[in-house]
């Protein structure tokens, strides 16, 4: 299940906007996390957006660098980390995770910081009982 496909990213403009309107958000060093579950069947339990401010990262190689990143160490990590854990079935986890970062990091702290974030989404949902 270590792959990433078009039907697990977050594209619709309608799911963003609520995403945006009504989603909960934490911050976790050096991401932003928006979440919300939304009543849908879907092929994927949780559909991602991974984003990079241009205003911060004025060089699209850069931010296409920062993303392959977060999608590399989101990929690897969502099934034991994300999809194990979510349990209501005919609901969608919506997702955006914003890189906030001042530097650009190598690849092990990525991982590091991805599975942090993973863990505490997973705590604050249960705590919100959104699971």
């Amino acid at each position: 299940m270590n792959t990433f496909k078009k039907e697990e990213r977050l594209c619709s403009k309608k799911s963003l906007d609520l995403l945006f309107k009504k989603g909960s958000s934490f911050l976790f060093y050096p991401f932003r996390v928006t979440y919300l579950s939304v009543p849908q069947s879907h092929d994927f339990p949780v559909q991602v957006v991974i984003n990079v401010a241009k205003k911060r990262y004025k060089r699209a190689v850069d931010r296409n660098l920062i993303k392959r990143l977060t999608k590399e160490a989101y990929r690897k990590q969502k099934q034991e980390l994300l999809y194990d854990h979510l349990s209501i079935p005919q609901t969608v986890l919506l997702l955006s995770v914003q890189y906030v970062g001042k530097e650009i990091y190598s690849y092990a702290l990525f991982e590091k910081k991805m599975n942090g974030m993973l863990k505490k989404l997973i705590q604050n949902m249960a705590e919100n009982g959104n699971n």
